[in-house]
Formats: C-alpha cells, sequence, structure tokens
C-alpha cells in the first residue's frame, strides 16, 4: 500500500513538470518505479528496460536484479538478452525492404521461391504453395501446421544440447501434422511461418538470411551495434555477456540450451534493451522502410474467413495500455517491445524469468503514466 501511494505521489508531482523537466528528475521516477516492482518480485530474476523517446530527449536505460541469478551477478542495464519471437519483426521489415526494392510482392504465391527441395517437402504434405502467398506467412493466415507444440518443447528439455537446422524443423512440421486450413481461412501462430520467410530471404537475396536482414535493415547505418543471430554470427566486439533468462517450469537457464531451437527467424536475435527499443523506434519513423506506402502495409490485418479475431499484422501485435495504442511483439523468453504512435516512444522490457512475463505489463503502464503528462498527452 505504501509503495502505491508513494507511486501516485510520484505522478503528481510529475503533472507540474513542464516539458524542461530536470531529465535526473525524470529518470529517478522511471528508476524507482522499475526498483519497486523489481523489489517485490525478486523471482524475476531480472528486469531490464529501456525507453526511446528523442522527442522528449529521452534515451535512458535501466536494470535491477541479476544476470546470473544463481551466481549473484548483478545485472548491466546493457547487456544483450535472447529476443526471442521480437525477431518476427525484424523478418518482416526485411521482407518489405525487399518489397521496397522490387524484388518481392506480399501477394506473390510462395511456391517459386523457395528451394526445390523445402518446396518438395511441403507439396508433399497436401500444401497448395500456390494459394499461400507471401503475406500469409507474415500475418499467421498460411494454414502451415507448426513444429512447435508441447511435444517439441518436451524433446527440448530432453535433448538441450542438440544442434537444429531449419531444414530439420521444416521436415517436423509436415511429419507432426497435417494443414490446418487453406490460406486465409484461419489465424494460427506458427514459427514455420518465419522459418519459411527467412528461407525467402536468401533466395531473393542470394545470402544468408542473417547478413541479408543485417544488411536490409540498416544495422550500421542506424548503430545497432548489439544486434546479432546468436551463434549464426559473432558476437559484436562491444557486446557484453548475454544474461540468463530462466523458465522455472523446466528449470531452465538459457545458457543450458543450444539456441538453435529458436534461431532461424522465429526467434533467433540477441539484442539489449536499448538496440531493440531503438529498433523499433527507427522503423516506424521512416529510417529503415523509407517509403510510406511499403511501410504502412506492415499493419495490414487479414481479416480470415472463420471471423476470429486476433491482434496480429504482419510480424507485429497491436497492444494497448493505459488507453494507449501501440505496435510491437513479445518473445518466449519474456521480452517486449512497443512503438506507441501517440507518444513518439518505443519502450522494450526484459523480464528473465519467462513466468513473471506478465510484470513487462505493468512496467510499461507505469511508464507510460510518468510520461504522459510531461509531453501534455491527456
Amino acid at each position: 500500500m505504501k509503495k502505491t501511494i508513494l507511486f501516485l505521489f510520484l505522478l503528481i508531482l510529475l503533472s507540474s513538470c513542464t516539458r524542461n523537466k530536470n531529465k535526473k528528475d525524470l529518470y529517478t521516477y522511471f528508476q524507482e518505479s522499475i526498483d519497486s516492482i523489481y523489489n517485490a518480485n525478486h523471482d524475476a530474476k531480472g528486469i531490464m528496460v529501456h525507453i526511446e523517446s528523442p522527442n522528449n530527449d529521452i534515451s535512458w536505460s535501466w536494470a535491477s536484479g541479476y544476470s546470473d541469478f544463481t551466481n549473484k551477478k548483478v545485472i548491466e542495464a546493457d547487456q544483450p538478452a535472447l529476443i526471442a519471437s521480437n525477431t518476427k519483426t525484424y523478418v518482416s521489415a526485411a521482407i518489405l525492404r525487399l518489397v521496397e526494392m522490387g524484388k518481392i510482392k506480399l501477394n506473390q504465391p510462395i511456391k517459386n521461391i523457395l528451394t526445390q527441395k523445402t518446396k518438395a517437402l511441403f507439396i508433399s504434405d497436401g500444401y497448395d504453395l500456390d494459394s499461400i502467398k507471401v503475406v500469409n506467412l507474415m500475418s499467421h493466415t498460411s494454414g502451415i501446421y507448426d513444429y512447435w507444440d508441447d511435444k517439441y518443447v518436451d524433446f527440448v528439455n530432453a535433448n538441450k544440447k542438440h544442434r537444429w537446422t531449419r531444414d530439420e524443423q521444416f521436415q517436423l512440421a509436415v511429419t507432426v501434422g497435417e494443414p490446418i486450413a487453406k490460406a486465409g481461412e484461419t489465424f494460427s501462430y506458427a514459427d514455420i511461418n518465419y522459418l519459411l520467410l527467412t528461407e525467402i530471404i536468401e533466395v531473393i537475396t542470394n545470402k544468408p538470411f542473417y547478413k541479408a536482414i543485417r544488411e536490409l535493415l540498416r544495422y550500421k547505418e542506424l548503430g545497432l551495434n548489439n544486434t546479432w543471430f546468436v551463434t549464426l554470427e559473432k558476437i559484436p566486439n562491444n557486446s557484453k555477456p548475454l544474461v540468463h533468462q530462466y523458465f522455472e517450469k523446466y528449470n531452465w537457464d538459457s545458457y543450458n540450451l543450444d539456441p538453435s531451437w529458436d534461431l532461424y527467424g522465429g526467434g533467433g536475435i540477441a539484442s539489449n534493451t536499448c538496440d531493440l527499443a531503438r529498433f523499433y523506434y527507427d522503423l516506424f519513423n521512416m529510417k529503415i522502410v523509407k517509403n510510406t506506402s511499403v511501410l504502412n502495409q506492415i499493419f495490414t490485418h487479414i481479416v480470415t474467413q472463420d471471423t476470429v479475431q486476433n491482434h496480429y499484422h504482419l510480424g507485429l501485435s497491436e497492444y494497448e495500455y493505459n488507453g494507449i495504442k501501440g505496435f510491437g511483439h513479445d518473445g518466449y523468453w519474456g521480452t517486449v517491445a512497443v512503438y506507441f504512435p501517440n507518444l513518439k516512444t518505443s519502450i522494450a522490457v526484459f523480464v528473465l524469468e519467462k513466468e513473471k512475463s506478465y510484470l513487462s505489463k505493468k512496467i510499461i503502464k507505469q511508464i507510460i503514466d510518468i510520461i504522459k503528462p510531461m509531453i501534455g498527452y491527456i
């Protein structure tokens, strides 16, 4: 109760602040908010946050807790983590860059932009690759059965050091299930869609997908120096050690699993909160895909024939925090990044214990409550 009263008192103080409020005081409010949540939830292991709001002269990172909870190593705010399914937004943006360059169309059938091996595999399982379009993969409306299910996670748990290949995961998808539906009939979130997209990127660019994505998304130009596909690219020279990420249900420590189980486009990128938040900010502020009409296609929402509602676009989910709409993605390991157009602000949060990932919603809500009065948002 006392913590709630303290937080409300800080908000009242902030509501009287002007745009030119001393940044040290502002960051103190952010810091105290995050620390209070961690202090009430030490089983979250560690919490990491970055706020990117250039219009308000804010680019700020903070972390509470431990990067290695077992050995009680204090966390550093700029350490990277596995961002898991946040990777899907990067893959989607890379596809849109190819659209911008005239090398692909979203309504293009995938049949002739896959390798012969992959094409034959999925046709043999009854898929009509002429009817499945690129946009169906991006929106999870392809009807393709996913390899990722409880049995897959159980296998990973029993074989933590197994080195997966993308082809092996393709094979698993056609082995464990039949087509769910025809393209466009239903929404079914599936990593297999994004593995197919990374193969398409390779076919079109004639480069390994991780190199193509790095170039297409302008990492060097934008200074995204702590972002890479883990184990597929060298760790950047200036990057600090990856934090440990945990899943208490399975007694998992991310250091003990070969990351190939979630590597080839459904997940796979390692980043710190600063790079992640800046990526989302730069994406929606035309620094990556510079053609407005092309970028706006990321907001495409496919109404499926079964009319079941979902809040997914193209590698992007729609969120609402305290009445403010945002767009972003979350990831398996407790990561989330959201851009809020009305606030011109992106926020990235890592909660290092997966089972406490719900805390990210509370953190983002409190940050928004602090930012809104500062910028005069009603």
